[in-house]
């Protein structure tokens, strides 16, 4: 008969908590406080692991030909970017505990660990990558691979050879199946153009330039190159958006949602990093060489990936001044079919 699983036998425990080498103790210097910042960045490792996992999984999924509706596909992906979107919260809180270091803690060994930085987490830049973060939409691309090995960078060339997530959900939303049926409309055009005049009707005088932006992103045909989101995709989410009240179209917007959120937790992320960062080097340079606060920002500022879902608030109206839905099409989205 076989023996039971060991609790640390299972877990390995051995590698995990023998992993902690402080550099101050190879100095004979020893810090106190190393061990704390060792095993702080060991955990977000590990969860930036399971986050990738995540990641993976829904990719996996959003990358068929098609995704049925009465099928588990759209929960599960949902449920997944839910479940990335706890982690990077909890990631963010643990700022809290990175901060109970001081500045002068921190001096105590920071110097021993040049070049090494969190710029060279790979993890890491494998999820901005495979989320939609490319090499020519990032601040500092210049700097962004010099600080690797050999064999990290061209992970990170390999990932972002793969069609990413803002990419499949693109696709996915352009195969929204509701525009292309007559039974559902007289046509296309004629509930966008009743929706354009209450668009227009709606915007103050301050905002009338938003008009030729919603005739060019949401009405037009051509994807620009610097685009994540083609206009029939901003359309179907557009459509998302406004009328998600019904049955149907509440997990697509809930997909949508989580997609804002991780922009959101990651955005939240990089601002408490800044602060910490300036509370404990100031204006100084970042182990790995980069100008730290000031990079940070910078990063901060453009590495919105999701960021075309979170514009099309601008193209919203009230829900009383909505067009109003054929009949046929009100009950496919109620499932009353």
């Amino acid at each position: 008969m076989k023996d039971g699983v060991y609790y640390s036998d299972y877990l390995q425990l051995d590698k995990i908590l023998g992993a902690q080498e402080l550099e101050s103790d190879k100095a004979n210097a020893h810090a106190h406080d190393e061990m704390l910042f060792i095993i702080i960045h060991q955990s977000y490792e590990l969860w930036f692991k399971q986050i990738l996992y995540e990641v993976n999984s829904v990719m996996e999924i959003m990358a068929k030909p098609a995704i049925s509706d009465s099928s588990p596909d759209l929960f599960k992906v949902n449920h997944r970017l839910n479940r990335v979107v706890t982690i990077l919260t909890s990631l963010v809180q643990q700022i809290d505990i990175l901060e109970t270091m001081t500045s002068l803690d921190f001096l105590d060994f920071r110097n021993m660990l040049r070049p090494a930085s969190g710029f060279q987490s790979i993890q890491f830049k494998e999820l901005e990558a495979y989320l939609g973060l490319r090499m020519q939409n990032r601040h500092g691309k210049e700097y962004y691979t010099s600080q690797l090995k050999p064999e990290d960078k061209k992970i990170i060339e390999d990932v972002e050879k793969t069609k990413p997530l803002i990419d499949l959900v693109n696709d996915w939303l352009e195969r929204m199946p509701f525009f292309d049926k007559a039974e559902y409309w007289n046509n296309e055009k004629s509930f966008w153009s009743s929706y354009a005049e209450a668009y227009s009707e709606s915007l103050v005088d301050a905002e009338k330039n938003n008009l030729s932006r919603f005739e060019t992103l949401i009405l037009g045909h051509e994807k620009k190159e610097e685009w994540n989101l083609s206009p029939r995709a901003r359309r179907a989410a557009l459509f998302i958006l406004m009328y998600r009240d019904y049955p149907l179209l509440q997990l697509p917007y809930n997909l949508l949602n989580n997609l804002l959120e991780i922009d959101n937790t990651l955005s939240a992320w990089r601002f408490r990093h800044i602060n910490m960062v300036h509370r404990m080097i100031g204006t100084r340079t970042g182990t790995g060489g980069s100008t730290g606060k000031d990079y940070l920002q910078g990063a901060l500022n453009s590495h919105y990936i999701f960021k075309e879902f979170a514009e099309l608030t601008s193209f919203m109206i009230e829900r009383h001044k909505l067009p109003e839905l054929s009949t046929a099409l009100k009950q496919r989205l109620g499932f009353d079919i």
